[in-house]
């Protein structure tokens, strides 16, 4: 906890943040740290609750009320060190959690709740300040070798803590370079990849070798991996997007998200040049998908100039508060507004695509009807056209982001025989263990299209397992919570 009044003398002021105006005319990030008195103040408000139910929202088990209680005493590097034995990379949390921790406290019951994101923030922002992060590479090696596919969230999680193990980890990606959707899938203004570089090369000094331009489906094949190395990790994601399946979809004009994302992150890595097909630049941009990925198409195209935007949920509009169905301390299902959605575009509810519409070849508009939410007589839910609302929108550039139906498992299922589940994600058990032996999977491959918080907490845990397997005993990575002690 803070100080035990906290919580009654300062409410929650959030990070402040680059005026909107100025932070859409360049990608940098557009939260700015928090002063140390005002730091001090925000973790002041974490309160002797009792029963810290943050632990309980949050998947990694982070140690909430003890670092937050370290900041409002001053002790930085006693927060640093708490956080780090929990969560290996609380730059990125700290950045692109949605925070399920903070609605799960306490406070949240019937105030603002903690801002326990930026706290993770400033606690690793000030521990790189200060040179407290260092490379730790492990004073022993087993002898043991690890392959870890895919170098987002979770594997980088599993390689981590598998390196701090004393194996050694080879991860490979099949891009350019190493990262993942924290590269390539998330923009600049919410990640700048400096950011992320910092941690690469920290890992690199601490023993992780990363072989990026490797499509291992390809070469040397899954097969050939799993007979190299003692154990494989499978994080590759889950990266095959859902599609629009309508009269019209292969007009000119109409892009998946996350090859838009891609291409603008390369562009301001200097790594590629504006490509007309996928530049917002003076269009009429409309994005199907209000989650996160479309917010951040959002962002994009206001970045990139363009003359409207409007994105489109196929869900009715949720609730401003919370229903009764949805109480305290579960995910609050209320109307959000992003940090992009705060910048500029309009934002509609409850619209259903029917056929998009061209001209020798190029999109020129979409047409939709609306819909409403409505309950069969057994109480399941279904959308129901909403008769003489057909409306039609004039449109340029259509961005699909309309969430992932899972990865691509064709040759990892034909060469090593995984089993999959029903919806087609990895199969696992309880160990992060598939059907093959010595292969283990993480992330989004197994668990489906999730958060980061949970990816980096399935890349730990299958690491734990992965360790047991290798030892053939009792595991020396830390489990969750106050048992932990590695970083």
């Amino acid at each position: 906890m803070g100080k035990t009044t906290g919580f009654m003398e300062w409410q929650r002021v959030p990070a402040p943040k680059r005026e909107k105006s100025e932070r859409v005319g360049d990608s940098r990030e557009f939260v700015l740290p928090l002063s140390a008195d005002e730091a001090k103040r925000q973790a002041g408000r974490c309160m002797d609750c009792g029963v810290p139910f943050c632990h309980q929202g949050c998947p990694l088990g982070n140690p909430i009320p003890e670092f937050n209680d370290a900041v409002y005493r001053g002790k930085w590097k006693e927060a640093f060190l708490a956080l780090s034995g929990t969560n290996n990379f609380h730059e990125f949390t700290g950045r692109l959690c949605p925070a399920p921790c903070e609605s799960a406290c306490v406070l949240n019951i019937d105030q603002d709740p903690v801002a326990i994101e930026q706290m993770e923030k400033e606690i690793i922002e000030r521990a790189f300040a200060e040179g407290w992060v260092k490379p730790r590479p492990p004073a022993n090696r087993t002898g043991k070798r690890v392959a870890v596919v895919g170098s987002g969230p979770a594997g980088l999680a599993a390689a981590a803590q598998l390196n701090q193990a004393g194996h050694s980890v080879t991860v490979y990606e099949r891009d350019d370079k190493a990262g993942g959707l924290l590269r390539y899938g998330i923009p600049d203004f919410k990640l700048d990849k400096g950011v992320l570089e910092r941690r690469l090369k920290l890992m690199e000094a601490e023993g992780v070798e990363f072989r990026c331009g490797v499509d291992v489906g390809r070469e040397p094949g899954f097969q050939a991996l799993r007979e190299q190395y003692d154990a494989v990790v499978l994080a590759m994601g889950a990266r095959r997007a859902r599609e629009l399946e309508v009269p019209g979809r292969e007009l000119s004009g109409v892009v998946p998200a996350m090859e838009y994302l891609e291409h603008q992150n390369r562009v301001v890595a200097g790594g590629a040049t504006r490509e007309p097909r996928l530049d917002a630049a003076g269009r009429r941009v409309l994005i199907l998908g209000g989650g996160d990925t479309g917010s951040d198409c959002l962002g994009t195209a206001l970045r990139q100039g363009a003359a409207n935007v409007t994105q489109v949920e196929l869900m009715p509009a949720p609730p401003k508060v919370r229903a009764e169905g949805n109480p305290w301390p579960r995910w609050p299902l209320i109307f959000r507004t992003s940090s992009s959605q705060e910048e500029g575009g309009a934002r509609e509810f409850g619209l259903m695509t029917k056929q998009l519409v061209g001209k020798d070849g190029k999109l020129q508009a979409l047409h939709a009807v609306r819909v409403e939410l409505q309950r069969d007589a057994g109480g399941a839910p279904r959308l129901v056209e909403v008769p003489g609302s057909e409306t039609v929108y004039e449109v340029d550039l259509l961005v699909l982001a309309m969430g992932f139906t899972g990865p691509d498992t064709g040759r990892l299922a034909e060469e090593l025989g995984v089993k999959l589940s029903p919806r087609g994600n990895v199969q696992v058990d309880a160990g992060f263990a598939t059907s093959a032996d010595g292969v283990f999977c993480a992330g989004d491959a197994s668990r489906g299209a999730s958060l980061i918080v949970w990816a980096l907490s399935d890349g730990r845990e299958a690491a734990k397992a992965v360790d047991t397997y290798l030892s053939r005993d009792t595991s020396a990575l830390p489990t969750k919570g106050k048992d932990c002690v590695f970083g």
